[in-house]
């Protein structure tokens, strides 16, 4: 740390040279000799070297400020060096046996690019299907939506919401935001121009989300935002991702990318015991959730099968990685590694039994930055390191480190206003501060509170859409992903995200006239929109569009293993109830 500041050398080649140092002094403690001749021993020696590290001089004025700080310390460094090779060996368990300051600039290439995939992903999912969405014939038309936000909120609608479809709200203009998104995530994959391509992707991807509305309200939509957000921060202020003269990564914002992973872990776990559901208290919940879950996979057909004990089991191990494991996140070297191991498996292991996009992928991208190059270079070819180990030149951004310390106290809102003020394991009152914070901030998806499957759902009400032109023979229009057809094998489709089957999975949870898009879906289906009809399997109207639609409500279950060896079929089905009535265009 100190480079060329402090020469060091054994007691025993140069003790000679200092009289004044008896050989007990040296034997019992570290020894720095200043330049005008003044001799310092022990802890102070140590702070005092550190002093010479730019940045790292608290510890010294600790030591002359601060009442019984050098006692302590004193005290901290005899019982060091009377136990070195104990503590010796707990360092090499801890930190493993490379004791130089960590450097992140491999870690920082990694994260960026890895980010500039899972951007390029986001676009392109959405840019076949956000014409059937929000487009001028799609379900939700954001062209038509706009003007009466305006209407209602005059001039603060530009700040609640903030889209450059305000500009332009025209199918182009959407398509235009898409794949110009899988373009700037193409150069940040590349690593040019990193800065000024992340806030264009941030700002393109944003404007997609709030067009987007209840499509584009998922967690991994906002934690991407978040998480770009950072990025803009921690990318290097050069032409190139890997030009030698780039900047060191921001440690400021390296520790704020680990907050964030630590949120959305320990939240994920604490709204599972706080919401009042015993599935998850008596570690039932796997039970239920590989068949109800938004888009079920093969695989969790077969985990479905698997006995009680181990999902009871699986439960257990869930809530330590998100309950226990976050913490040591800011742990030593390889209490952190280890931890990232954890979670980057958990991630994995959620990924091979369920559609969850590119969220898994997200999640694994914030270990990165975790991870220092002394890690990743047991992973790079021996003719790339040279290259890697070149030293990079400080610069030092006064600017962007003050906006950085401005924003810490907003990122500590979501866990301390949650945490910091749960009356009882049931409910967590609001913080009026908090809120009003974040009322401003909120619009923009730079700092969110996350928490996935806060209860469980333990049915799977499916809709099922069906078209008629007698109103007596009704034909069933099939959807891609969700499930339908009780043969259909349950499939994988991440990291693209079909946001109709997985909006169609919420619809059921709850009646018709709460998901006002719902209606949207049935008129432009008896007006035969072609963008809509793109977003389906099957039209049992090729020719023209029915007379009639209407939505039956299905209760769907995996079969046993025993029913699909004899039948084939992955589910069956029960039918409850009508959920929409029949309708037409000249109504119902």
């Amino acid at each position: 740390m100190t480079g060329e500041r402090i020469d060091y050398a054994p007691y025993q080649e140069v003790g000679e040279q200092f009289p004044q140092i008896s050989p007990q002094d040296f034997v019992t403690a570290v020894q720095l000799v200043d330049t005008d001749g003044q001799i310092f021993s022990g802890a102070e020696a140590v702070f005092r070297a550190l002093a010479q590290v730019p940045g790292k001089g608290q510890g010294l004025w600790f030591y002359r400020h601060v009442p019984g700080f050098a006692p302590v310390s004193r005290g901290v460094y005899r019982f060091v060096a009377g136990h070195r090779r104990g503590l010796s060996t707990v360092t090499r368990w801890l930190w493993g046996n490379h004791l130089e300051p960590s450097t992140y600039d491999v870690s920082r290439r990694l994260f960026l690019r890895l980010l500039g995939v899972i951007y390029l992903i986001a676009f392109a999912s959405l840019a076949v299907q956000i014409i059937g969405l929000v487009g001028k014939n799609g379900i939700m038309p954001i062209a038509e939506y706009l003007p009466r936000v305006h209407e209602a909120l005059g001039v603060e609608a530009y700040r609640s919401f903030p889209t450059l479809c305000w500009y332009d709200a025209s199918d182009v203009f959407l398509q235009f935001l898409c794949w110009g998104g899988v373009g700037l995530a193409s150069l940040l994959v590349l690593g040019i121009t990193p800065v000024p391509v992340l806030i264009a992707l941030w700002v393109f991807y944003l404007s997609l989300t709030v067009a987007g509305g209840v499509f584009l309200r998922f967690q991994w939509d906002i934690l991407l935002l978040e998480v770009g957000f950072l990025a803009i921060f921690y990318a290097p202020f050069s032409w190139r991702l890997g030009s030698p003269r780039a900047a060191p990564p921001s440690g400021m914002v390296r520790w704020l990318e680990k907050w964030l992973l630590f949120r959305l872990m320990l939240l994920s776990g604490v709204v599972k015991l706080t919401a009042g559901d015993d599935s998850w208290w008596d570690l039932t919940a796997l039970n239920f959730h590989y068949e109800t879950q938004p888009l079920p996979t093969w695989s969790a057909w077969y985990a479905h099968q698997l006995p009680t004990w181990f999902q009871k089991t699986s439960v257990g191990l869930m809530f330590a990685a998100e309950l226990a494991v976050p913490f040591l996140l800011f742990g030593p070297r390889r209490i952190r590694h280890a931890a990232c191991a954890v979670i980057i498996g958990f991630m994995a292991l959620i990924g091979a039994t369920g559609n969850y996009n590119f969220f898994n992928l997200l999640t694994v991208a914030l270990c990165i930055p975790l991870l220092d190059d002394a890690f990743l270079r047991r992973f790079i070819p021996t003719r790339f390191r040279e290259w890697i180990a070149k030293p990079h030149p400080r610069v030092r951004r006064r600017v962007v480190r003050g906006l950085l310390v401005a924003a810490l106290a907003l990122y500590m809102i979501p866990v301390g206003a949650y945490l910091g003020y749960v009356s009882s394991f049931q409910k967590a009152t609001r913080v009026e501060w908090a809120d009003r914070i974040l009322s401003y901030t909120s619009p923009f998806h730079v700092v969110n509170s996350y928490g996935l499957f806060r209860v469980m759902t333990k049915s799977r009400p499916e809709i099922v859409i069906e078209g008629s032109n007698d109103g007596k023979t009704w034909l069933e229009y099939e959807f891609p992903w969700k499930p339908g057809d009780l043969k259909r094998r349950p499939e994988f489709v991440e990291p693209h995200q079909p946001r109709l089957d997985w909006q169609m999975w919420f619809a059921a949870l709850s009646r018709y006239e709460r998901n006002p898009w719902f209606g949207g879906l049935m008129r432009r289906l008896l007006e035969g929109s072609p963008p809509v009809l793109a977003l389906l399997e099957t039209n049992p109207f090729p020719d023209a569009p029915p007379r009639y639609v209407r939505a039956i409500l299905y209760d769907y279950h995996f079969t046993s293993s025993e029913s699909w060896r004899e039948t084939g079929a992955w589910w069956r089905r029960e039918k409850l109830r009508m959920y929409f009535p029949p309708m037409s265009l000249s109504g119902r």
